[in-house]
């Protein structure tokens, strides 16, 4: 069965720029500003994932655009001349002003081309949460899913796939004003970790707060298990992103396919790329999995 339509997202889906590629999932590129230069967060080609976060700790600033609408236009042009329809997975619209730009590109587009059908949806999810979300819109696109039927599976889906995650280093999370530089320096002070989510409405929330990295890791193992429906038999995707620190991304796996026997050998691990890394900094742990319906 031929398809009419093609399935996009964003670079921050944080996956690789080869898995995209093998799957036939064109993408397109946000944008930081760095030590005076302009970079596409483009998987490392523009700058490598080790020296951005090198850079980070020794002081530099990293600001980040969202993509602009012309890059959107770019994308979906090629498709839209073949008389193909576009179906785009944004970033959380609760973290960025991206899904706004994809939507009135869409809509220019579509006066342009009136035949064809262009659906912009917004993740509510980040990072390789967001990317588990275009792995699993992939799977059914891969089933031959019709347009329709693919935009209402991932409606659906994107309240499913949950996000945990923890930093040990706060000062970004202070950068950003998410703490105060008080709270910050306490918390380093007891090695604290914050555990948080991506809730319901696409926005990070704070849920725990555990002293050290291996009690972190075990809460969120914790949130894993008690958001499976299958409990400790869970054997669908299971995602690790991390800023720098692929030890701790590697204790993360062994713990985890510990705890969860059908993962062995399946975990995924992936490099927290530069636009996500700008917020989140150096020292940073994400896990993502297909569970219950999010009720936070």
């Amino acid at each position: 069965m031929s398809l009419n339509y093609v399935l996009c997202c964003e670079s921050t889906a944080d996956l690789t720029e080869e898995y995209l590629r093998e799957r036939d999932i064109p993408f397109a590129c946000f944008r930081f500003h760095m030590d005076g230069r302009d970079y596409k967060d483009d998987y490392g080609r523009s700058m490598p994932a080790e020296d951005f976060y090198e850079r980070l700790r020794k002081g530099s600033v990293s600001q980040t655009s969202q993509v602009p609408a012309a890059d959107y236009e770019s994308l979906w042009r090629p498709y839209l001349e073949k008389d193909m329809d576009i179906v785009h997975i944004t970033l959380s619209e609760g973290i960025s002003g991206t899904y706004n730009s994809a939507c009135l590109a869409a809509k220019l587009m579509q006066e342009e081309f009136p035949g064809r059908s262009i659906c912009v949806i917004n993740s509510e999810n980040a990072s390789s949460g967001y990317g588990l979300i275009v792995s699993l819109a992939a799977d059914r696109r891969d089933e031959a899913a019709d347009f329709l039927s693919l935009t209402d599976y991932i409606k659906d889906i994107r309240g499913h796939v949950q996000a945990w995650f923890f930093t040990s280093d706060l000062s970004h999370l202070c950068r950003g004003g998410r703490i105060s530089k008080t709270a910050c320096a306490f918390g380093t002070a007891l090695k604290i970790c914050p555990v948080m989510t991506v809730n319901k409405e696409g926005k990070l929330e704070v849920v725990l707060k555990c002293r050290g990295k291996k009690k972190a890791m075990e809460a969120c193992l914790g949130k894993m298990l008690e958001n499976c429906a299958e409990g400790s038999s869970y054997s669908g995707y299971f995602y690790i992103c991390h800023s720098d620190c692929i030890d701790d991304a590697l204790l993360m796996r062994d713990m985890a396919e510990a705890r969860f026997k059908g993962l062995e050998g399946k975990t995924q691990i992936f490099n927290i790329g530069a636009v996500i890394g700008s917020h989140t900094g150096p020292g940073t742990i994400g896990i993502f999995f297909n569970g219950k319906e999010k009720e936070r």
